[in-house]
């Protein structure tokens, strides 16, 4: 399982050293977009509409908008100095909270926390020390880059950790249009909808549960495939830097001129033996 951070979780005095590995992946199919007359790969180039030309990654800056096309460039010293900052201080748990008493709209990502070299015993201590106590833990941490509010609790048995949303990145329920207000519902209506949900109430099962569309399209990749409906992308021709472009018109030129006199010296040549022999 690949490693995507290495260093500490910390609660109180007890420094536990740890690898994060990604508990969840994206299954989605990519599908690649071609061109329709060669099949070949369409490519994206970051070009500036300005200078019409295509801009090169030494020379992007990073900048902040903060009005219509007005911006704050930030150079990439400044921005190595506040990640410095923030990593050394973003790896300890600042208190301890029931699970129950965050909204699941807050979460984000799941990761397995791991010990590293000398923190089995501290991490088994905190998930027994969590697993009694009901509790989970809220703590910050750095992740390539961002700093995120995380939590950290007992999954089967291994230490999770989910990063979830600050509160100013949770937008507000209010600003959602076209919500009704209390509606005056027949009593019949909610008798005959709670009695739908308690017929397919059960226990929460994920194993049952599939992507239907996912299975699908792959079983249709693969009718294709087997039915050699593929195509081959055309490679396009090798480009010629225009130095030797040059280079090869010049030594034609010089392969023309050179021809174009020895023609004219053998006709003469021959010219003076016929006047010879006359």
């Amino acid at each position: 399982m690949h490693t995507v951070w290495k260093g500490s979780i910390s609660f109180g005095l007890v420094n536990i050293p740890v690898k994060l590995h990604t508990a969840t992946e994206n299954k989605d199919i990519k599908l690649r977009q071609l061109h329709k007359e060669c099949h070949s790969p369409i490519n994206y180039e970051k070009t500036c509409p300005v200078c019409d030309k295509e801009v090169k990654n030494e020379e992007i800056v990073k900048a902040y908008e903060y009005s219509k096309n007005k911006f704050v460039v930030l150079d990439d010293e400044e921005l190595e100095k506040l990640k410095k900052e923030n990593e050394d201080k973003a790896v300890e748990i600042i208190e301890f909270v029931k699970l129950e008493e965050i909204d699941p709209i807050y979460f984000e990502r799941s990761y397995f926390l791991a010990p590293d070299s000398g923190g089995g015993k501290a991490y088994a201590l905190l998930r027994k020390a969590l697993s009694d106590s009901g509790k989970i833990g809220v703590a910050k941490i750095t992740i390539r880059s961002k700093e995120q509010l995380a939590i950290v609790r007992v999954y089967k048995d291994t230490l999770l950790m989910e990063t979830i949303h600050f509160p100013d990145e949770v937008r507000s329920h209010s600003e959602v249009p076209n919500i009704p207000s209390d509606e005056k519902l027949v009593q019949q209506e909610l008798d005959t909808a709670l009695l739908l949900i308690d017929q397919l109430t059960t226990e929460f099962n994920p194993e049952k549960y599939t992507d239907d569309y996912r299975t699908a399209l792959l079983e249709l990749i693969e009718q294709k495939k087997n039915g050699e409906a593929t195509v081959t992308a055309t490679e396009k021709d090798p480009v010629i830097p225009s130095d030797m472009t040059d280079l090869m018109a010049a030594l034609q030129a010089s392969l023309d001129k050179t021809a174009t006199p020895k023609k004219k010296t053998t006709t003469r040549k021959r010219k003076t033996k016929e006047k010879k022999e006359a």
